[in-house]
């Protein structure tokens, strides 16, 4: 389709053929709505001795998302949270200010072996609202809205589409839909939000007819300034095919993004570096580990009078 950028991952095995395939931030394009961070991981097999958890690590300025298609990971955080989160459940999470959490194999699984498969985001925080409280919610599967369309199986997982309304709480609008296609359908996709993007998560569909490959993201064109009405995408599959649909309205401005912090202010994000490296953003109970702060860009910039622009600045 005219005007379809396609924006392709980057892969990193944590080991044991555990992968994590990142599309966003791209240099292509740094932000879809309010998604400023793309994390696709698995499937992989999870075995009894794997160690994939994610130890405490701070977050400011943004809300990190996590939606399982298989498995499962337990949350912790720094406001006393311990909640499991199993398939088809949301997960969202809003930094704020500052907010420190764990994701680690369940007690229940660490003699198991299991498939553990999904997606973690974050979306930017509008500027009025990033320094808020820090919060988490949990949506379990059953409460989230879903229907048939098209002969597709729709999950509408945070927003608002095709009549149904997520309970998830956002602060900015946001579009964040799970669809199940079968073998050979064709579903239209409307102009849900100002800014939309499909990832095709577990083979190739199409889009108006052009090829999107399994684990690519299509990023369809952006509303017209002039308010004109956009067409329907068809989406069509030879085989039965999963994709989610990502978006909202555009961002209020640009993004500073760095190691776990979101900002539109530069010298927050080192703020909250210093802040973290002394241990003052908050500990998860129970928790002795944490991830220490990178040297780069921290330390190096902290050490420096004149700064210069951070290359993963959001724009």
């Amino acid at each position: 389709m005219p005007d379809l950028l396609t924006l392709y991952p980057h892969a990193k095995d944590l080991g044991g053929g555990f992968q994590v395939r990142r599309v966003l931030p791209a240099a292509q394009r740094r932000a879809v709505g309010p998604f400023v961070f793309f994390d696709h991981f698995g499937p992989a097999t999870e075995k009894p001795g794997d160690q994939h958890d994610v130890r405490p690590h701070p977050h400011i300025g943004l809300a990190t998302v996590t939606y399982l298609f298989e498995g499962a990971m337990m949350h912790r955080d720094s406001l006393g949270t311990a909640q499991e989160i199993r398939p088809g459940a949301v997960n969202w999470m809003t930094a704020g200010k500052g907010i420190v959490h764990s994701e680690r194999k369940p007690e229940g699984l660490k003699t198991e072996t299991y498939v553990n498969h999904g997606l973690q985001l974050w979306c930017a925080l509008p500027r009025e609202f990033e320094e808020v409280e820090p919060s988490f919610s949990h949506t379990a599967a059953q409460d989230i809205p879903a229907l048939d369309l098209q002969g597709a199986a729709v999950r509408v997982l945070v927003g608002e589409a095709f009549g149904l309304r997520s309970p998830v709480p956002t602060l900015m609008p946001t579009l964040y839909l799970d669809v199940t296609l079968p073998a050979g359908a064709a579903f239209e996709l409307p102009a849900l939000a100002p800014e939309m993007a499909v990832y095709a998560v577990d083979g190739e569909v199409a889009l108006n007819g052009e090829a999107l490959a399994q684990h690519t993201m299509g990023v369809l064109p952006d509303a017209p300034q002039d308010g004109a009405e956009r067409p329907p995408v068809r989406i069509t599959a030879e085989g039965a095919r999963r994709l989610v649909v990502i978006g909202g309205a555009p961002l209020d401005g640009p993004r500073f993004m760095s190691w776990n912090f979101v900002s539109s202010r530069r010298e927050r994000i080192l703020q909250a570096g210093e802040d973290w490296e002394a241990q003052r953003m908050g500990h998860v109970p129970g928790e002795t580990e944490f991830i220490p702060l990178p040297d780069h860009p921290f330390k190096t910039e902290r050490s420096t009078s004149a700064v210069a622009p951070d290359k993963r600045a959001q724009g």
